[in-house]
């Protein structure tokens, strides 16, 4: 019986490949399942980018060029940009009792007076009637404050 077993294990491997394989024959203890992502000190430690000449540039000393591309100019009150694939509501403002629906444009347009930058008629009739203390205030958070008369 012993010569027949013997011969057995000689035809058929001891695992066969269509059988699944346990957890814990494919990982043995303190081994990692799988990668691991390294911190960004790992891998700038790892590059040992202080032995780099300085005029070469790698992930540290990377500045890029000004954009060739005009700045977008966008509405000062609202804010958002205009997609012409698809056209949406963004804000909705209540001035003496009326609701204006005021759509997320680029803005094309800007007023001579209070030099604030609007999209639509709606918006232009909004920013003329503000107070100078909020124009200035629209005009600090685009860094473009000035002293109005």
């Amino acid at each position: 019986m012993e010569a027949e077993v013997v011969s057995s294990e000689m035809v058929l491997p001891a695992a066969l490949p269509f059988k699944r394989v346990q957890m814990s024959d494919k990982y043995p203890k303190g081994q990692s399942r799988g990668r691991h992502w390294k911190h960004l000190k790992q891998i700038l430690q790892a590059e040992n980018y202080a032995s780099l000449p300085a005029h070469e540039p790698n992930y540290l000393n990377i500045e890029s060029p000004p954009s060739l591309y005009p700045s977008k100019k966008y509405c000062d009150v609202t804010g958002f940009e205009f997609n012409s694939s698809h056209l949406f509501c963004l804000l909705l403002i209540n001035t003496a009792k009326e609701l204006f629906w005021i759509f997320g444009l680029q803005a094309p347009y800007t007023d001579p007076r209070t030099k604030l930058r609007y999209a639509n008629p709606d918006v232009f009739k909004r920013i003329r009637s503000l107070p100078n203390e909020y124009v200035q205030r629209y005009l600090a958070l685009r860094n473009a404050a000035i002293i109005l008369r």
